[in-house]
């Protein structure tokens, strides 16, 4: 019997119209997921002055939903596959909407840092169970390639709204609201679940990778926090370079355990697959250029600019726009039409050619908008409207139902670990490269001082993406995206 016969009436096909009550569920909690890495950011200096944090500490308001969200997701993976996706997908809905609430209403520095790491925690079982049952839902090629259309125009958006919600709520309401809004959205994905199929849990001894977990947790959350650490500190700092190499040792001794486990809580069977290995490298190194190139457009509009932090989040919303279209009319629509390398390859030379729009500014340009930052954002979000369906559609295509939970918060994770580091890697190469311009021309202004900084580091990401066309398309070249193994 083969692996489809086996799962045969595991989850059977859904109806049309509860299929696409799934996805608006799973889109809504998506939306949560990604806008949550973004939007507190914008909130955090009226935080800080509301509940007393010092400079030292403001950060954990990022970080302790970072090492959470990454360092579990994982284990949140299992866990989806454990109970089951529809009623993991619950338990993180709730969760993560009662863990918001709570960090809304916080009264002191210490209980917004726990709510956030709380809502790493549901986000880490959230996430994976929100990617499989998308992956289990949807099955028919075309429908599959709109899904994912939709699923991944949520996410390449995501960022840019968070920036643009955020700094509306703080400037209007307050910087509690940037939590607060979780809630009723939270809450609606929870009744629409009530249309969304039920799955069977993923039944094995119930034994659980010890010793797998506690080396994915601490190695994942390690090279996280380096990565937040390597941006105050440099990235030659002792504890930097001390964090770094730790967790790359953990994760090592990781991949050894899990390569022996009887029940391993990452099958590397799901990273050694060609094709879902070049999803996983496209869809990191993107991430690593975009999250670098969110954080210029905030430094570079405000600071030389002069727009206030609505305007620069208003902005965005070109590159919100133009990854929506990227995403649904072209990644969806060609869906199962052509290699997955056909969107993928495009979709990076795309977002690298808007980076390198940008490395042509000077402290002379004039018309920034019209002539470099708006044909900027829109590139970057087509080609990242263009990496993410077809990588997601990877990363959980043609896989046995055991190894979903598993591929999909692989995917999530590939994520995480990209935007960290590139937040990181570029603004430090921005930093250095600001530095060294003004220690070799004592007469540049700190203006032409930052444009040389900004355009180095966004010179760096251009690299990154082409490097990611060269190495993953000829990884993902495969014909088309067959079914997954998770339906008749």
């Amino acid at each position: 019997m083969d692996s489809r016969e086996q799962i045969r009436g595991t989850m059977e096909r859904p109806a049309p119209q509860r299929r696409w009550w799934t996805l608006l569920a799973v889109s809504a909690a998506q939306l949560l997921v990604v806008l949550d890495g973004t939007i507190v950011n914008i909130a955090l200096p009226s935080a800080q002055s509301a509940l007393g944090m010092s400079d030292a500490n403001r950060q954990w308001a990022i970080t302790a939903y970072a090492l959470a969200f990454g360092g579990l997701l994982l284990i949140g993976g299992r866990v989806s596959g454990a109970l089951g996706h529809r009623r993991a997908f619950v338990i993180g809905l709730v969760g993560f909407a009662a863990s918001s609430a709570l960090g809304g209403a916080a009264v002191n520095p210490g209980m917004l840092f726990g709510a956030r790491a709380l809502q790493g925690v549901f986000a880490a079982v959230l996430a994976p169970a929100g990617l499989s049952l998308l992956t289990t839902t949807f099955t028919e090629p075309r429908e599959r390639g709109r899904a994912f259309g939709v699923f991944a125009a949520v996410g390449a958006a995501g960022s840019a709204l968070g920036l643009v919600a955020g700094g509306l709520l703080t400037e209007y309401a307050s910087w509690r609201w940037c939590l607060y809004i979780n809630v009723p959205v939270a809450l609606l994905a929870v009744l629409g679940t009530a249309f969304v199929p039920p799955d069977r849990p993923v039944r094995d001894d119930g034994r659980l990778d010890i010793a797998g977990a506690l080396l994915s947790v601490t190695g994942f959350a390690a090279v996280v926090y380096a990565f937040n650490e390597a941006e105050p500190l440099g990235w030659g700092a002792p504890k930097v370079v001390a964090l770094l190499a730790g967790g790359v040792l953990l994760l090592a001794v990781f991949a050894a355990v899990e390569a022996r486990a009887a029940r391993p809580l990452l099958p590397l069977r799901v990273l050694v697959h060609r094709a879902r290995a070049g999803a996983f490298l496209s869809i990191t190194l993107m991430f690593v250029a975009m999250f670098g190139f969110y954080l210029f457009m905030s430094y570079y509009t405000q600071t030389l600019l002069g727009y206030s932090p609505v305007q620069a989040g208003l902005t965005l919303i070109i590159n919100a726009v133009a990854a929506l279209l990227g995403s649904t009319l072209i990644a969806g629509r060609l869906h199962g039409r052509v290699a997955p390398s056909a969107l993928i390859l495009p979709g990076l030379i795309a977002a690298a050619a808007g980076m390198f729009v940008l490395t042509r500014l000077t402290p002379q340009s004039t018309d920034i908008l019209p002539l470099y930052l708006a044909p900027a954002l829109v590139l970057t979000g087509l080609g990242l409207g263009c990496v993410m369906p077809p990588t997601a559609s990877l990363a959980t295509a043609d896989i046995d139902r055991h190894d979903i939970g598993a591929a999909s918060a692989a995917y999530n994770a590939a994520q995480q670990l990209g935007a960290a580091l590139g937040t990181a890697l570029l603004n430090t190469i921005a930093a250095s490269a600001t530095a060294s311009h003004l220690a070799s021309a004592p007469d540049a202004t700190p203006i032409a001082a930052s444009v040389h900084g900004y355009t180095t580091a966004l010179t760096v990401g251009f690299g990154i993406l082409l490097a990611a066309a060269c190495v993953a398309a000829p990884l993902t070249m495969t014909r088309t995206v067959r079914k997954t193994r998770t339906g008749a």
